[in-house]
């Protein structure tokens, strides 16, 4: 794109930063989301709590089932590359 284009499209600079971060922010948030080790924690939280009393059998299968899948999404991410191909 040449100066002109540059010029004109100025006035949209601002919404084309917002959504680069919007972009970066959803990028992060997925990491987190998806990341083995946190999942794994939060298994271990939800078992402590089953423990303790907090929360019923049904309600630890179904957060349990929730949290495998997360992870099973989780490793099949892993093993893919970028561009969605198997490594």
């Amino acid at each position: 794109m040449g100066l002109i284009g540059e010029v004109l499209l100025l006035p949209f600079a601002p919404v084309r930063g917002s959504g680069w971060v919007m972009g970066q922010v959803l990028r992060e948030a997925e990491r987190i989301y998806y990341d083995p080790s946190a999942i794994r924690a939060e298994l271990a939280r939800l078992e402590e709590r089953l423990e303790a009393g907090e929360i019923t059998d049904e309600e630890f299968d179904s957060q349990e089932d929730e949290l495998l899948d997360r992870l099973e999404a989780a490793m099949r991410r892993g093993t893919q590359s970028d561009d969605g191909t198997a490594r």
